[in-house]
């Protein structure tokens, strides 16, 4: 691991964080991962500023002189590739992955179409359009997929609109919570065993993963609720896992984050086959959560940066796609 953590905070100009915004996690990001931000970056010296998309204009960030954004959105309008291209426009330098690997990270079902591709193991799954979302097309999801199985909106993060389904009688109340948040529905396959997470950091062949993080949910039930406004989530860090086993799973999300493009920092959300310890790609995020019970900063902790050294290191790795 190379994190150059040598940075003048008052190089780094004036810098908004993006937080807020319009999408379904906009009270986590504006309640919690976006004060974070801004505290430890204030913190660390630098000129730091909140700034909430969905009450002012983006123009007004090019007006106000800011030189950089770090983007502490969450959900659509963050993590999709929008921000990011309204950003390239105005030329001001952005944390994270650029337009495209942001819209194809947020679209889990491109997202597994792409790793599939390069023969990187993720869930089985299948997707339906809304016309196919009849009683008689839903019944027959559980006889492709077997059961138990997850049915999900395909662009949300943090859980939200996602279901475990037990048996055939749950399918149509879990498509038509998903169906409320997207256009299509996801539905993948259950792989029995535990989850993990891993962030990277870098970009391209400099890109490296941090520790893995091991969620350990009561029976199993990491939502929402679990993820952000609770204690029950246990999170272990170091994983305990095999080193061995440790460095393949690192090596599999430096992997998936090149496929997609990735730069900046991630996540890559997996889970652990118990019968014969093969890890699965579930979805790669490309705006992490930043909270106090979030995994990027349990993971970079672990490797022996703080929260304020990640948000500093992060914010002056802002870049556009154009100086690529």
């Amino acid at each position: 691991m190379n994190l150059d953590l040598n940075i003048d905070p008052k190089a780094l100009g004036k810098v908004a964080v993006l937080m807020g915004g319009h999408s379904a996690e906009r009270e986590v990001s504006l309640t919690m991962s976006g004060p974070g931000v801004l505290a430890a970056l204030r913190g660390a010296g630098v000129d730091a500023h909140g700034f909430d998309p969905a009450a002012r204009a983006l123009g007004e960030l090019k007006s106000e002189g800011f030189a950089r954004c770090f983007i502490a959105l969450h959900g659509r309008g963050g993590e999709d590739g929008t921000v990011q291209g309204a950003l390239e426009w105005l030329g001001i330098p952005y944390t994270g992955s650029g337009v495209m690997a942001s819209a194809i990270a947020m679209d889990k079902i491109v997202t597994k179409r792409l790793w599939r591709g390069d023969g990187l193991p993720t869930p089985r799954w299948l997707s339906l359009k809304r016309a196919e979302l009849t009683r008689e097309r839903v019944r027959q999801v559980p006889d492709e997929l077997g059961l138990p199985l997850f049915v999900k909106p395909p662009h949300e993060g943090s859980s939200i609109g996602a279901s475990k389904v037990a048996g055939y009688s749950d399918m149509q109340q879990a498509v038509e919570l998903a169906a409320k948040y997207d256009a299509e529905v996801l539905c993948e396959e259950f792989i029995d065993g535990e989850e993990l997470t891993c962030p990277v950091l870098g970009e391209g062949d400099s890109a490296f993963a941090l520790p893995v993080v091991r969620i350990r949910a009561p029976e199993g039930d990491y939502d929402y609720q679990n993820k952000y406004f609770t204690d029950v989530v246990k999170y272990d860090c170091p994983s305990g896992l095999p080193e061995a086993l440790e460095r393949e799973i690192q090596a599999l999300v430096v992997a998936a984050y090149r496929s997609l493009g990735c730069r900046g920092w991630g996540r890559a959300d997996l889970m652990l086959r118990k019968q014969d310890m093969k890890p699965f790609l579930l979805e790669m995020n490309t705006a992490p959560g930043m909270t106090s019970h979030s995994l990027a900063p349990i993971s970079a902790q672990a490797a022996g940066i703080s929260y304020e050294q990640l948000c500093l290191w992060l914010v002056a790795q802002a870049r556009l796609d154009q100086q690529g």
